[in-house]
């Protein structure tokens, strides 16, 4: 039998991709309930789960931002 694999064990990219897989199998509307059921539980975990990582990272940034250590990227100079 697979382990599990817990959800805050899983680097973000991981968790994300999986969140892409079941949200396409969600939208195909072709699974029994149960099984839709159970996906959409997994999925919502690993939004918030992702969601909570960008939010930390975001926090990372701007606190980088303000310590005057990293230059806030402005795309209209990059184009």
């Amino acid at each position: 039998m697979k382990k599990q694999t817990k959800t805050e064990e899983l680097a973000f990219e991981v968790a994300f991709a999986r969140l892409e897989e079941i949200v396409g199998k969600l939208e195909a509307g072709d699974l029994p309930l149960d099984e839709a059921l159970t996906l959409f539980e997994e999925g919502q975990r690993l939004a918030a789960y992702c969601g909570a990582k960008l939010d930390g990272a975001e926090l990372r940034v701007q606190k980088l931002s303000t310590l005057g250590a990293v230059e806030p990227f402005d795309l209209g100079e990059a184009l």
